[in-house]
């Protein structure tokens, strides 16, 4: 064990270290963290409809007296999902371009506008729709076919298919299908940019000109360059494919990420990886974060698209999101320290790690979990690596399994992180209670994964003290 230890100081820290401090890495984590309050609020606003509405749909019938009289609240939280869920990649995209050129001590708020221009300038700019043609009845759809027009019956209604028009920019391009070209096109718009201001590429005003004008005018050179990068771009892409570079990104870069990322060894690979980083000390959900939050997040907010368009689970796309990981694998904070608690309060005889729970568990219960990581310690603790490295993942595959066989549904709503365990997997898919007993579950099995080693822990100190 001890070699095993030295190895790891001696390898694994350094470069997990350097991984950690990666300053793009970093930029994307603090970049998905600023605009949290947009994603907690359209999810709250699902959230509340899911009690407003459909709950009571499906509990009272289609149409019932109380789904009417919550009609305005309804509403309400219709618009706060507009303002928020669907343009959550383009506030992902300021947040980053801002971060990023923070890093490098150059103008962040240039840098935050010119990866916006950038992410807009790749965009489709025609929408093309079906129009509903008011007041035309199935019998003129021959005679308007014979005039040249594109007519079909739809629901009941004559529509004039493929109807083109410009300036439109739709959710596919500012909401989470979008996130993918958002991360790419910002980091690198923001990166050109950056490099121009290193170089002093940029119009020099005297001295004497306020700040704020000199700052203006130094990022007007950078920012012509990197936005005119990518509409050069977007254009060889457009000629090359007939796509543009959203399109070309979502089906070469992020369905396949996205697609990898539920495979079930994907689920223990990242589990496993969080926890051996915050075994030696290193905050495993920051180092992972870009995985975490650049790949899980757009797959639960894709299902919370799924579900606002059909109110169903039946079609979500994805099993494992952001959500799960804090919904059945965290309970407590990382490593399930709450069935550690449980089970020191169970069988452990010492009277220092007795102390150091009745401290932790108010803070666990909320899944703020540093007193035990470096009170108990956990850190860099032999007794203790085995069950740290492995409750995790065991409790990934338990919910995963859950999942995928339909028994409960995906987490596609994101509530607040310190949510009890419980009550964070019942809200985060909807008021699913098979979901908050699988989280129990998964504290239960937790908890007898952590005990053989709370009464080694004892043995030990016995053996010490003799």
């Amino acid at each position: 064990m001890n070699g095993f230890m030295n190895w790891m100081e001696m390898h694994f820290m350094p470069v997990a270290a350097k991984v950690g401090n990666q300053r793009h890495l970093i930029a994307i984590r603090d970049g998905f963290i600023a605009i949290m309050p947009i994603t907690m609020v359209g999810s709250i606003a699902v959230l509340l409809n899911v009690f407003f509405r459909d709950l009571p749909n499906e509990w009272f019938g289609e149409g019932n007296s109380f789904v009417a009289a919550m009609e305005p609240l309804i509403n309400i939280n219709g618009n706060v999902y507009f303002g928020s869920i669907t343009v959550l990649g383009i506030a992902f995209t300021i947040s980053l371009g801002y971060h990023l050129a923070k890093s490098y001590d150059v103008n962040p708020i240039a840098g935050a506008v010119i990866a916006f221009s950038a992410v807009v300038t790749c965009m489709n700019q025609n929408a093309v729709f079906n129009y509903i043609l008011p007041g035309v009845s199935e019998s003129s759809v021959d005679a308007l076919t014979q005039a040249g027009l594109d007519v079909a019956v739809d629901s009941g209604n004559v529509v004039l298919q493929n109807v083109s028009e410009w300036g439109y920019m739709g959710q596919a391009f500012t909401g989470s299908s979008g996130l993918f070209t958002c991360l790419i096109v910002g980091l690198l718009s923001t990166m050109i940019y950056v490099k121009l201001m290193q170089k002093k590429v940029t119009i020099k005003l005297p001295d004497s000109v306020p700040p704020a004008v000199s700052n203006a005018f130094a990022a007007i050179i950078p920012g012509i360059v990197a936005i005119y990068v990518f509409g050069i771009v977007t254009q060889i892409c457009v000629m090359a494919t007939g796509l543009y570079p959203n399109d070309l990104i979502v089906e070469w870069i992020q369905k396949p990420l996205l697609g990898l990322s539920q495979g079930l060894f994907s689920v223990i690979l990242v589990m496993f990886l969080i926890q051996l980083f915050w075994f030696f000390g290193l905050h495993g959900d920051n180092i992972l974060a870009p995985i975490t939050e650049g790949v899980y997040t757009p797959a639960l907010l894709e299902n919370l698209d799924v579900w606002n368009a059909t109110q169903s689970t039946a079609d979500m796309p994805y099993i494992w999101t952001r959500g799960s990981i804090n919904a059945y694998a965290m309970a407590g904070g990382s490593g399930m320290t709450l069935a550690l608690l449980i089970a020191i309060f169970i069988f452990s005889k010492r009277d220092d790690q007795r102390a150091i729970a009745k401290l932790a568990a108010p803070m666990g219960v909320f899944e703020i979990n540093e007193p035990v990581i470096f009170g108990v310690p956990i850190v860099l603790n032999p007794v203790y690596l085995i069950p740290w490295l492995l409750v995790a993942p065991i409790c990934s595959v338990i919910a995963y399994l859950f999942t995928a066989a339909g028994i409960i549904p995906p987490v596609f709503i994101q509530v607040p992180w310190v949510m009890p365990v419980g009550f964070y997997a019942f809200f985060a898919t909807g008021g699913n209670i098979g979901a908050a007993l699988v989280s129990l579950l998964c504290l239960a099995v937790a908890v007898v994964i952590w005990a053989p080693f709370v009464i080694l822990a004892n043995r030990m100190q016995n053996k010490e003290m003799q």
